[in-house]
Protein backbone atom coordinates (compact mmCIF):
# COMPACT_ATOMS: atom_id res chain seq x y z
CA UNK A 1 0.00 0.00 0.00
CA UNK A 2 1.44 3.21 -1.16
CA UNK A 3 1.15 6.25 1.62
CA UNK A 4 2.57 9.48 2.02
CA UNK A 5 4.40 9.99 5.63
CA UNK A 6 2.99 12.91 7.62
CA UNK A 7 5.95 13.19 9.73
CA UNK A 8 9.39 11.09 10.62
CA UNK A 9 8.85 7.71 10.87
CA UNK A 10 12.36 5.63 12.14
CA UNK A 11 13.29 3.07 9.67
CA UNK A 12 10.84 4.24 7.22
CA UNK A 13 11.23 7.50 5.80
CA UNK A 14 10.75 11.25 6.39
CA UNK A 15 8.35 13.61 6.20
CA UNK A 16 6.89 14.14 2.67
CA UNK A 17 8.29 10.80 1.26
CA UNK A 18 6.01 8.26 -0.55
CA UNK A 19 6.67 4.96 0.95
CA UNK A 20 5.25 1.32 -0.07
CA UNK A 21 4.25 -0.29 3.20
CA UNK A 22 2.18 -3.97 4.09
CA UNK A 23 -1.54 -3.11 4.37
CA UNK A 24 -1.84 -3.83 8.17
CA UNK A 25 0.70 -1.60 9.00
CA UNK A 26 -0.36 1.28 7.21
CA UNK A 27 -4.27 0.33 8.61
CA UNK A 28 -3.11 -0.35 12.17
CA UNK A 29 -0.69 1.96 12.90
CA UNK A 30 0.08 4.82 10.57
CA UNK A 31 -3.24 6.02 9.23
CA UNK A 32 -4.69 6.07 12.43
CA UNK A 33 -1.67 7.52 14.06
CA UNK A 34 -1.85 10.18 11.67
CA UNK A 35 1.65 9.57 10.93
CA UNK A 36 0.83 9.04 7.25
CA UNK A 37 -1.95 9.53 4.64
CA UNK A 38 -2.98 7.49 1.38
CA UNK A 39 -1.65 8.61 -1.35
CA UNK A 40 -3.68 9.84 -4.39
CA UNK A 41 -3.85 13.44 -6.06
CA UNK A 42 -5.50 15.19 -3.70
CA UNK A 43 -2.74 14.44 -1.03
CA UNK A 44 0.01 14.32 -3.53
CA UNK A 45 -0.92 17.67 -4.32
CA UNK A 46 -1.33 19.46 -0.60
CA UNK A 47 2.07 18.05 0.06
CA UNK A 48 3.93 19.35 -2.93
CA UNK A 49 2.39 22.67 -1.67
CA UNK A 50 4.03 22.36 1.61
CA UNK A 51 7.29 21.15 -0.34
CA UNK A 52 9.07 24.49 0.47
CA UNK A 53 7.99 24.24 4.29
CA UNK A 54 9.01 20.51 4.47
CA UNK A 55 11.83 21.59 2.99
CA UNK A 56 12.96 24.06 5.27
CA UNK A 57 12.13 21.96 8.89
CA UNK A 58 14.45 19.33 6.91
CA UNK A 59 17.45 21.91 7.27
CA UNK A 60 16.33 22.82 10.83
CA UNK A 61 16.92 19.07 11.28
CA UNK A 62 19.55 18.68 9.79
CA UNK A 63 21.09 21.80 11.67
CA UNK A 64 19.99 20.32 15.19
CA UNK A 65 21.37 16.86 14.22
CA UNK A 66 24.66 18.28 13.29
CA UNK A 67 24.95 19.90 16.82
CA UNK A 68 23.34 17.13 18.89
CA UNK A 69 26.21 14.72 17.29
CA UNK A 70 28.84 17.35 18.28
CA UNK A 71 27.92 16.92 22.21
CA UNK A 72 27.17 13.47 22.18
CA UNK A 73 30.64 12.17 20.65
CA UNK A 74 31.69 14.04 24.21
CA UNK A 75 29.18 12.23 26.42
CA UNK A 76 30.52 9.17 28.87
CA UNK A 77 28.23 7.35 30.56
CA UNK A 78 28.57 4.70 33.13
CA UNK A 79 25.83 1.96 34.29
CA UNK A 80 26.43 0.06 37.41
CA UNK A 81 25.37 -3.70 36.68
CA UNK A 82 25.33 -7.10 38.81
CA UNK A 83 28.74 -9.58 37.51
CA UNK A 84 30.86 -11.94 39.01
CA UNK A 85 34.15 -12.03 39.94
CA UNK A 86 35.30 -12.64 36.54
CA UNK A 87 33.38 -9.43 35.24
CA UNK A 88 30.73 -11.50 33.64
CA UNK A 89 27.39 -9.31 33.33
CA UNK A 90 24.69 -11.00 35.07
CA UNK A 91 21.85 -9.15 33.46
CA UNK A 92 21.97 -7.55 29.93
CA UNK A 93 22.83 -3.95 29.23
CA UNK A 94 19.94 -2.51 27.06
CA UNK A 95 18.98 0.48 24.90
CA UNK A 96 16.00 1.94 27.88
CA UNK A 97 18.71 1.68 30.13
CA UNK A 98 21.09 4.06 28.27
CA UNK A 99 18.48 6.20 27.16
CA UNK A 100 17.91 6.71 31.00
CA UNK A 101 21.52 7.71 31.58
CA UNK A 102 21.01 10.04 28.93
CA UNK A 103 18.13 11.87 30.10
CA UNK A 104 19.95 12.39 33.39
CA UNK A 105 22.55 14.76 31.29
CA UNK A 106 20.10 16.24 29.66
CA UNK A 107 19.82 14.60 26.51
CA UNK A 108 16.46 13.44 25.58
CA UNK A 109 17.05 10.48 22.80
CA UNK A 110 14.64 7.98 21.32
CA UNK A 111 14.92 4.32 22.69
CA UNK A 112 14.50 3.03 19.44
CA UNK A 113 17.39 4.86 17.81
CA UNK A 114 19.89 4.02 20.54
CA UNK A 115 21.87 0.85 19.46
CA UNK A 116 23.05 -1.43 21.94
CA UNK A 117 24.31 -5.10 20.73
CA UNK A 118 23.30 -6.94 23.82
CA UNK A 119 25.18 -9.75 22.72
CA UNK A 120 28.33 -8.15 22.48
CA UNK A 121 28.42 -6.81 25.87
CA UNK A 122 28.65 -9.23 28.38
CA UNK A 123 31.40 -8.49 30.25
CA UNK A 124 32.13 -5.07 32.60
CA UNK A 125 34.36 -2.91 30.42
CA UNK A 126 34.29 0.34 27.73
CA UNK A 127 31.97 0.26 24.60
CA UNK A 128 30.54 2.40 21.86
CA UNK A 129 27.16 2.68 21.42
CA UNK A 130 25.71 4.40 18.24
CA UNK A 131 23.11 6.86 18.81
CA UNK A 132 21.01 7.28 15.19
CA UNK A 133 20.09 10.79 14.67
CA UNK A 134 18.32 12.78 11.49
CA UNK A 135 18.56 11.37 8.34
CA UNK A 136 22.19 9.18 7.59
CA UNK A 137 23.77 11.00 10.87
CA UNK A 138 24.76 8.91 13.97
CA UNK A 139 26.56 9.52 17.44
CA UNK A 140 29.05 7.26 19.07
CA UNK A 141 28.75 7.50 22.75
CA UNK A 142 31.18 6.01 25.37
CA UNK A 143 29.73 3.50 27.67
CA UNK A 144 31.56 2.72 30.57
CA UNK A 145 29.86 -1.19 32.37
CA UNK A 146 31.27 -1.59 36.06
CA UNK A 147 30.43 -4.21 38.83
CA UNK A 148 27.94 -3.18 41.87
CA UNK A 149 30.16 -5.39 43.54
CA UNK A 150 33.46 -3.49 42.59
CA UNK A 151 32.27 0.13 42.89
CA UNK A 152 30.34 -0.76 46.36
CA UNK A 153 33.86 -1.87 47.54
CA UNK A 154 35.43 0.95 45.79
CA UNK A 155 32.95 3.42 47.56
CA UNK A 156 34.22 1.45 50.96
CA UNK A 157 37.50 1.78 50.90
CA UNK A 158 37.38 5.71 49.41
CA UNK A 159 34.91 6.12 52.60
CA UNK A 160 37.18 4.66 55.01
CA UNK A 161 40.19 7.01 53.49
CA UNK A 162 37.99 10.00 54.15
CA UNK A 163 36.78 9.00 57.62
CA UNK A 164 41.03 8.46 58.22
CA UNK A 165 41.57 11.82 56.54
CA UNK A 166 39.04 13.32 59.17
CA UNK A 167 40.41 11.70 61.85
CA UNK A 168 43.83 13.02 61.12
CA UNK A 169 43.31 16.28 60.10
CA UNK A 170 40.99 16.71 64.16
CA UNK A 171 43.87 14.88 65.58
CA UNK A 172 46.62 17.44 64.25
CA UNK A 173 44.11 20.65 64.91
CA UNK A 174 43.70 19.32 68.31
CA UNK A 175 47.45 19.02 68.36
CA UNK A 176 47.73 22.60 67.32
CA UNK A 177 45.26 24.02 69.84
CA UNK A 178 46.66 22.34 72.34
CA UNK A 179 50.15 23.65 71.24
CA UNK A 180 48.94 27.13 70.62
CA UNK A 181 47.54 27.02 74.53
CA UNK A 182 50.52 25.33 76.01
CA UNK A 183 52.23 28.50 73.98
CA UNK A 184 49.68 31.02 75.53
CA UNK A 185 50.41 29.71 79.00
CA UNK A 186 53.91 30.09 78.29
CA UNK A 187 54.34 33.59 77.33
CA UNK A 188 51.64 34.34 80.07
CA UNK A 189 54.08 33.02 82.93
CA UNK A 190 57.31 34.82 81.33
CA UNK A 191 54.82 37.96 81.18
CA UNK A 192 54.17 37.69 84.98
CA UNK A 193 57.92 36.63 85.95
CA UNK A 194 58.92 39.85 84.36
CA UNK A 195 56.47 41.90 85.89
CA UNK A 196 57.51 40.51 89.00
CA UNK A 197 60.96 41.84 88.45
CA UNK A 198 60.15 44.99 87.34
CA UNK A 199 58.42 45.20 90.87
CA UNK A 200 61.44 44.12 92.59
CA UNK A 201 63.98 46.81 90.76
CA UNK A 202 61.48 49.61 91.26
CA UNK A 203 61.49 48.76 94.99
CA UNK A 204 64.92 48.97 95.32
CA UNK A 205 65.38 52.08 93.95
CA UNK A 206 62.64 53.64 95.95
CA UNK A 207 64.79 52.05 99.00
CA UNK A 208 68.05 53.55 97.84
CA UNK A 209 66.35 56.77 96.65
CA UNK A 210 65.54 57.42 100.59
Amino acid sequence: MKVILNEDVINLGEEGDVVVVKPGYARNFLLPRGKAVRFNKANEAIFASRAAAIEKRKEEKRKQSSSLKEQLEKVEITLVLSAGESGKLFGSVTNAMVQEALAKLGYEVERKKIEVSSHMIKMVGTYPVRVRLYESEAAEITLHVESESVVKARKAEEAKAAAAEAAKAEAEAKAAAAAAEAAAALSAAETEAEAGVDAETEAADEESAE
